[in-house]
């Protein structure tokens, strides 16, 4: 019966899932995507200590492949209650990229919804190809280098 219990929310969430923008206003992840370039999804908590040091490398990742077919949006796990401390975790690193804010149990069903796996924390990345599919999940730090040799091996293969 649980297993039948959490199959329902798992699809529920998936269907449903809404997150809002730094201004409030909602949002799906799907408004991102499927765009026809590739999207670097991290999932970050504004005191996660890793997330933090990280952000900065993102930024300017996003900056400089922006042009070249890959953008980044980030999903911070603050939750409402918490949106001051990502909002400052924007600001403080200087995020050009879309970010979203969710709630921290609806982002990890959101999560396993689409990997089929559970969500080890933060940070956590998504690779969506242009045509908005899940291409890769990866917990923990990824390096900018490691995702452009992702998108690169993964366009010349799809040539």
């Amino acid at each position: 019966m649980l297993i039948a219990v959490s199959t329902v929310v798992v699809a529920q969430a998936e269907i449903n899932v809404i997150f809002t923008d730094l201004d409030g206003e909602p949002r799906k992840l799907e408004d991102y995507t499927g765009k026809g370039k590739w999207q670097v999804v991290m999932i970050w908590a504004s005191d996660c200590h890793i997330c933090n040091l990280e952000a900065a490398s993102y930024a300017e990742f996003h900056e400089s492949q922006e042009d070249d077919g890959v953008g980044v949006i980030g999903i911070s796990m603050d939750g409402e209650q918490n949106r001051t401390a990502a909002l400052a975790f924007v600001e403080r690193h200087d995020l050009a990229f879309p970010n979203l804010i969710g709630e921290p149990g609806m982002v990890g069903l959101y999560y396993a919804a689409l990997t089929k796996e559970p969500l080890r924390g933060t940070p956590t990345f998504l690779i969506f190809d242009p045509n908005g599919e899940l291409a890769a999940a990866q917990a923990g730090t990824v390096s900018p280098d490691a995702v452009t040799r992702f998108v690169a091996k993964k366009s010349a293969a799809s040539r």
